[in-house]
């Protein structure tokens, strides 16, 4: 019997229905239009569209999968252990414009958008006073900025969308807004959202303002690329405003690596200012995670990994041996058949995609509880940005605009690192590791410095190939003395963008 394929067309991802297409007629049926007009009447009713709108950033073809994994492999510190040509095209910077890794995060995207804009809408409509409902639509503008940030550092120019889109003739008319735009944009909703937001919040999956804060940091950090002084004064002013008031917002570092990464311990802690929440449970639309067995070890007999994502042996010997995220960040011991292994003899599972080297731990060692098997539909708390990257925006900004601080807010992330804490050995026996004095403070620091200490503390958190295309990278980490090695089809003058979909510039040339 034949798979029915769901297309979501680029009109209907901006929020007018969903067409289904089999695969023996190619029929496009629209189902339906969104409007915002009746259905909102109270506070309660825009919370229900902003809720909707992130839930499509937990999706798989998001973070729960698609997305998450694109960005690991275009960074040069992961590698490809499968043969899909979808991946091979993400880890050698070959990718098609029929790419479903490019795809599906474009449409799922642009659905969280036309949700964020039905909310946004329908929010203006509700009688109520402003004290009361700008709090609520400012989580809608938060979110459509975060949608749209993750769209224009990966295509450039991207279609923005303000409205709900009503009109299907007019929606296959739209043309691309130029990428100077879209960050224009996406400053004023996130200042739409610093101006109402609550400063906490009982969950760390809700905006706050420290949120709202600390992307606007993010962005003028990457506006300002290698060399925009202006902006990466803004971007120092504003990681200040969150680290200054960080007892006000409830952030802090939290005093254990790996509780970052510990689905039992994450909710209790203070670092994630914004995180998707995934709660164990295999939602019917994918909304669930499926990037924890994608990095995990294959023949794990706690429960099977795919062994898909996984790094370069050069990344681990990249990370010094007594620094305790390097045990956090990799898996290097297993049980495979019933027998302790480490990272030599994963190939002992006889699978084909086994590789002989350390995986990636962050996602598998504490999934805690998780719905389906192979550690899928977990219950991980996934920082989008945490307070560790707060304080490196600030470093890095800093030591452009030669901050005397600049160096001090860098030794505070290494600091942590020092503390040690309550991890395993891989092969989930409990250990607690002692303090050290490794990492030592830097007494003085380049960007360089800062840089690499983003490439460690973030590792495998979906922020590094942002951090390559933003400092044009590049040419230096693809290069035969990167951490993968050449990579021969890296082309500096095209790859930093990824495609849009062939789908949609055939059915719309605007684009």
């Amino acid at each position: 019997m034949k798979k029915t394929k769901y297309i979501f067309l680029m009109m209907i991802g901006l929020g007018l229905g969903l067409s289904a297409v089999g695969c023996s007629d190619l029929e496009e049926e629209p189902v339906g239009l969104l409007s915002p007009d009746g259905f909102y009447q109270t506070t309660d009713d825009i919370q229900l569209a902003v809720n909707a709108s992130l839930t499509h950033a937990i999706n798989e073809e998001i973070w729960g999968r698609k997305l998450s994994i694109a960005l690991l492999l275009r960074s040069d510190m992961v590698d490809l252990a499968s043969t899909e040509t979808r991946r091979v095209e993400m880890n050698t910077h070959t990718i098609s414009g029929n790419n479903e890794m490019v795809f599906d995060p474009w449409t799922r995207i642009y659905l969280g958008i036309a949700a964020a804009n039905d909310a946004i809408a329908g929010g203006e409509k509700v009688e109520v006073a402003d004290e009361f409902k700008n709090p609520v639509i400012a989580q809608a503008y938060f979110a459509r900025a975060f949608y749209y940030f993750h769209l224009v550092r990966l295509f450039g120019d991207v279609p923005y969308i303000t409205e709900p889109v009503t009109d299907i003739n007019a929606s296959s008319s739209l043309s691309s807004t130029p990428e100077a735009q879209v960050y224009e944009n996406i400053i004023s909703d996130l200042q739409y959202a610093e101006q109402w937001l609550p400063n906490t919040v009982t969950s760390r999956a809700t905006p706050s303002k420290a949120a709202a804060k600390s992307y606007l940091a993010l962005v003028y950090l990457t506006l300002a690329g290698t060399n925009d002084n202006a902006y990466f004064q803004l971007a120092y002013n504003k990681a200040k405003e969150v680290i200054t008031n960080k007892a006000t917002y409830d952030v802090d570092l939290d005093p254990d690596f790996q509780t970052l990464f510990n689905a039992n311990k994450i909710d209790a802690s203070k670092e994630p200012i914004f995180a998707l929440d995934y709660n164990n449970v295999e939602a019917s639309d994918n909304s669930y995670d499926q990037t924890a067995p994608m990095t995990g070890v294959r023949g794990d007999d706690d429960d099977q990994g795919w062994s898909v994502a996984v790094p370069a042996m050069a990344v681990y010997d990249s990370f010094d041996e007594d620094d305790y995220r390097k045990r956090v960040s990799f898996q290097t011991r297993a049980t495979i058949g019933g027998t302790d292994v480490d990272y030599t003899n994963f190939t002992l599972s006889g699978h084909s995609n086994a590789k002989n080297r350390p995986y990636i731990a962050k996602y598998t060692r504490y999934p805690g509880p998780y719905a389906r098997g192979n550690k899928r539909a977990t219950s991980h708390n996934y920082s989008m940005i945490r307070y560790a990257e707060v304080l490196l925006i600030a470093a890095e900004a800093g030591v452009e605009i030669g901050a005397a601080d600049a160096v001090d807010l860098l030794n505070e992330v290494r600091s942590r690192a020092r503390n040690g804490g309550d991890s395993t050995n891989g092969a989930y026996v409990e250990e607690t590791i002692a303090a050290s004095t490794v990492p030592a403070d830097l007494t003085s620091i380049t960007v360089a410095d800062v840089l690499e200490e983003r490439r460690i503390e973030l590792a495998f958190e979906g922020k590094r190939w942002y951090d390559i295309k933003r400092r044009q990278l590049g040419d230096q980490v693809f290069s035969a003395s990167g951490y993968e090695g050449a990579k021969p089809d890296w082309n500096s003058a095209e790859d930093y963008d990824t495609p849009i979909p062939q789908d949609e510039l055939d059915r719309n040339p605007n684009l």
